[in-house]
């Protein structure tokens, strides 16, 4: 399959911070700099290194992509790097490694932080001397090929664990790239969306003007966790779902993501109460209220009470006392204003 061409025109941002990401990758790409694209999953790491890719002298060239954390460490090392017939059992065949069919263009290593510390020794030796060998073979091989790396781990938190090597991590970050997630760049949503639309529309021969001010709101609301991937994923939906009506409404909007609103509006209203009753309430009136709505549940049953609260009866007995609990006045005045 042909792999569109993406280009720094389809980074749809208004998020100052990610302006200045664009400005900065744009800077850069023309050079042959090691750069380190870093960001939660679906912030758009892979879209950016293409980006870079096609805006450079080497936009003709392959843009090669290979997700680290998605093959065994044998098998990454064979797609890396290649191997010579006979090289190990079941090479029949020799087979050229990710390195030699960038040549010329860009090899996108994706997940790096997931590479075993044998393999990012081999990597950083490539990087020095510009060179690589297949596995099984003593022939080195010149490399021109430029190498984009992505991570969604902090990668400095793992050299200080000893999972990654210091040497190559200052090597891979001589331009640090570091994507903020969707919901600190929320401007950025509307023009997302009205972007996807336009591309579903072409795509599935939709004729869709646009979303509703609520649905808009809805997921300018809504936390993504999965960032832009997410939100493309939930605007492709809305404009299948959608049958001759010429704007996205709420009943367009995927049912998972109304759940998960529902869910944290539910959160959301326990934390701030509970806040509230922090607030409002001294311990000893957190203690007076939290004793009598024991017992008006036993209906007074010392006893019942007392077990309840895991202290003794003469204990309860001084805290009726304490707090007049035994004046059945003060008792509905109290239960009336917990309510």
């Amino acid at each position: 399959m042909t792999r569109k061409k993406v280009g720094f025109a389809h980074i749809i941002c208004k998020n100052p911070r990610m302006q200045q990401i664009v400005r900065t990758a744009q800077r850069i790409a023309n050079s042959d700099m090691l750069v380190l694209i870093t960001g939660e999953d679906g912030t758009g790491k892979e879209t950016l290194a293409q980006a870079i890719h096609n805006d450079s002298d080497r936009g003709n060239g392959r843009f090669v992509s290979v997700n680290c954390a998605a093959l065994p460490d044998a098998l990454l090392e064979t797609e890396l790097f290649g191997h010579e017939k006979g090289a190990f059992t079941g090479a029949v065949y020799s087979r050229k490694g990710k390195f030699e069919q960038a040549q010329g263009g860009t090899l996108f290593l994706d997940e790096i932080g997931e590479m075993s510390l044998p393999t990012q020794a081999r990597l950083l030796r490539v990087l020095e001397e510009g060179v690589t060998e297949r596995i099984g073979g003593g022939e080195p091989i010149p490399l021109d090929v430029r190498i984009i790396t992505a991570s969604n781990e902090n990668l400095y938190n793992q050299v200080k664990e000893g999972t990654f090597r210091q040497d190559l991590y200052y090597r891979l970050k001589e331009v640090n790239l570091d994507l903020p997630p969707l919901r600190e760049r929320k401007e950025d949503i509307p023009p997302l969306v009205d972007y996807f639309i336009k591309q579903y529309n072409k795509q599935y021969h939709k004729s869709i003007e646009g979303i509703s001010d609520a649905a808009l709101q809805f997921l300018l609301r809504h936390d993504w966790p999965g960032n832009v991937r997410e939100l493309h994923h939930v605007v492709k939906c809305a404009v299948l779902m959608n049958d001759a009506q010429d704007t996205i409404w709420l009943e367009h909007i995927p049912l998972d993501i109304h759940l998960a609103e529902s869910s944290r509006s539910k959160e959301d209203k326990a934390e701030t109460k509970a806040e509230e009753l922090l607030e409002i309430l001294s311990l000893d009136e957190a203690e007076k209220r939290h004793i009598l709505r024991i017992l008006e549940f036993t209906r007074f049953n010392k006893s019942q009470a007392a077990n309840i609260l895991k202290i003794s009866r003469p204990t309860l007995d001084r805290k009726i006392e304490k707090y007049q609990l035994h004046n059945i006045k003060v008792q509905e005045k109290l239960s009336k204003s917990s309510t």
